[in-house]
């Protein structure tokens, strides 16, 4: 080794460390054109350009490709020395992309001398042999977007749209006052101070003020250009078809949308311009596998039953939520709720309240299978019943006397249904509303919920307490409409939200018992026809159950009305209603329109 090149070793290690000499310069071509490959798949940009005679050009491309390629990009870089020419070399480039995604190609270098150093003649082709300068790399993910989520008529629920991106530059941000002016029509909580609340909660030059539907942009684009620091960036999103769509039961759809087109996306590698009018436009195509046709995601709702759900508790002021099943299939038709429920998160789903006089239903299916009583059998129904020093009263302790048990249900008897839970054992209650569905976790694809709770009842005083719907048992919306469909199925039902996406159970479907569930269904009808929920009359073949439950301090209750007409059943809940009355309004004005079509 000459004194020169030990020298030079020697201040490149005080310089740069033991392994930097490496990045500059080669004992041989060879060894120059090993240092660039293991340069660029180890993805250090800097130093492949370093071990080139251009660094600055070679940098700012080999930078540009591996920015271009994604950062999830593997690559692996091979030399291998053509014939007998050991200043140039065959680079076997391999990339990765993922599973079934690989690129593989070869290009070629040349070594270079310069004095006692060696380095890679920089030219564009060593990174690809059609790789020009003024173009460079471009991985992409191509997926199906154009794939809607429909309702179970093939209704579209989500498509993919363009929206505008409405940003505004910290350098600007005086123009906070004129940019909510121009946005207050689409969105009246923002304000100039809650835009500098933005800033301040962000280094960011730059923030996302709102995102708004192509058309709701169309009107204040004009309005948008001149205020300064605004900017408009065009984005795909998949939104609801109809601007006025909106459940729960919409929330955990764009997941399997996403699933969905990323296991069908197909995906590619371009080369692009960087420069002049055709900037990002492609020049060549490297690799290219097509997306499959990805079939629309199709789902159990009904777009015209979710319509009419949301106009129907829309007409309440108190949080309100209506959940529909069809008994025959399970799907779920339609969940809606009113701002004021929205506000307290996806009640319809995972709410938990005390069902009250609904839960009837239960008790009393309860006491036909052990044989306590009939349709037929003569019950008391006085104005309160004690037990174990807990007194039940019926609403303004009305009393019935003695009247068959058929009319202590219509007309909602408490100190009826308490009398006979007493007689049951600790977990009848539990075992007969799990085989309604109430207590079954269900894992749907696309949803969260929760069905209810059913303790044991260990007690007198719990059990007549559960037996009414009070003490410790509670159910959600979802939960209560599974206990319909399931008695009009004449079996636990399986909830499903999206076609073909199966749901699990942690209880197994099991049979109503037939004469259990026509006595249920006649006393139901009574119910509307001469009991709480005559109101309701007039809408065909309808059987339910009205309730209303305290909560907090026993001052208010919620009110419920609960039923089967045709192949809907519902949950219909008023937070705070204090009588049953408001969701019994509700049910009926989405239940007459939604059996008339």
């Amino acid at each position: 080794m000459t004194r020169r090149c030990v020298t030079w070793i020697l201040l490149c290690a005080l310089l740069f460390g033991t392994t930097g000499c490496s990045l500059f310069s080669s004992a041989g071509p060879q060894d120059a054109l090993r240092g660039f490959a293991e340069a660029l798949a180890r993805k250090d940009a800097s130093a492949a350009g370093a071990s080139t005679d251009d660094q600055g050009a070679a940098t700012a491309a080999i930078t540009s490709m591996l920015d271009g390629m994604g950062k999830d990009a593997t690559l692996k870089v091979a030399v291998s020395q053509p014939g007998d020419d050991d200043k140039t070399g065959t680079l076997a480039y391999s990339w990765s992309f993922g599973p079934n995604k690989a690129l593989t190609y070869d290009a070629t270098a040349t070594a270079t001398q310069s004095g006692d150093d060696w380095r890679v003649h920089w030219d564009t082709k060593a990174l690809n042999p059609q790789l020009q300068p003024g173009m460079t790399f471009q991985y992409s993910d191509d997926k199906n977007y154009l794939t809607p989520v429909t309702d179970r008529d093939g209704q579209p629920l989500l498509t993919w749209q363009t929206i505008g991106v409405v940003g505004l530059t910290r350098e600007h941000a005086d123009s906070a006052a004129a940019l909510a002016d121009v946005l207050r029509p689409f969105d009246d909580t923002i304000t100039a101070d809650t835009i500098a609340g933005q800033f301040a909660a962000t280094r960011d030059d730059r923030i996302t003020v709102i995102k708004l539907r192509q058309d709701d942009l169309a009107t204040v684009a004009d309005q948008l250009t001149r205020i300064s620091g605004v900017s408009v960036v065009e984005q795909g999103a998949l939104l609801t078809a109809n601007r006025d769509l909106a459940s729960p039961a919409l929330d955990g759809l764009p997941a399997l949308w996403q699933k969905a087109i990323d296991d069908g996306a197909g995906w590619s590698v371009t080369l692009v311009s960087t420069q002049g009018p055709d900037k990002g436009q492609p020049t060549a195509q490297l690799a290219k596998t097509p997306p499959v046709d990805t079939p629309p995601i199709r789902t159990t709702l009904d777009l015209r039953l979710q319509s009419l759900a949301q106009q129907a508790v829309a007409t309440e002021a108190r949080p309100t939520v209506l959940v529909a099943i069809s008994p025959s299939t399970g799907g779920i038709l339609a969940a809606a709720q009113n701002a004021a429920a929205n506000a307290q998160g996806p009640i319809a789903f995972s709410g938990a309240y005390p069902p009250g006089s609904t839960f009837k239903t239960v008790t009393t299916a309860a006491a036909i299978q052990a044989g306590l009583a009939t349709p037929d059998t003569p019950e008391a129904c006085p104005g309160t019943v004690t037990v174990e020093n807990r007194t039940i009263p019926n609403e303004d302790e009305f009393d019935l006397g003695t009247v068959p048990l058929s009319t202590a249900f219509a007309k909602s008897c408490n100190t009826t249904m308490a009398a006979l839970a007493d007689q049951l054992p600790a977990d009848a209650l539990p075992k007969m509303a799990r085989l309604f569905g109430i207590g079954v976790d269900y894992v749907i694809p696309g949803l969260t919920t929760i069905t209810g709770s059913v303790p044991n009842a260990d007690t007198p005083a719990q059990k007549v307490e559960n037996g009414i719907g009070q003490g410790t048992v509670t159910v959600s919306p979802f939960g209560l409409a599974v206990a319909e469909a399931s008695l009009g199925h004449g079996s636990t039902i399986t909830p499903t939200l999206v076609v073909g996406a199966n749901t699990t159970a942690d209880t197994p479907s099991q049979p109503v018992p037939a004469a259990v569930a026509a006595d249920l269904r006649t006393m139901m009808l009574q119910t509307v026809s001469d009991g709480t929920a005559t109101a309701l009359q007039d809408v065909p073949g309808l059987g339910g159950k009205t309730g209303t439950a305290e909560f907090g301090d026993n001052t208010h209750s919620h009110g419920w009305f609960a039923g089967i007409a045709g192949d809907i059943a519902f949950a219909t809940l008023v937070v705070g209603g204090d009588t049953s009355t408001p969701a019994v309004t509700v049910s009926g004005d989405f239940l007459r329109p939604a059996l008339a079509g």
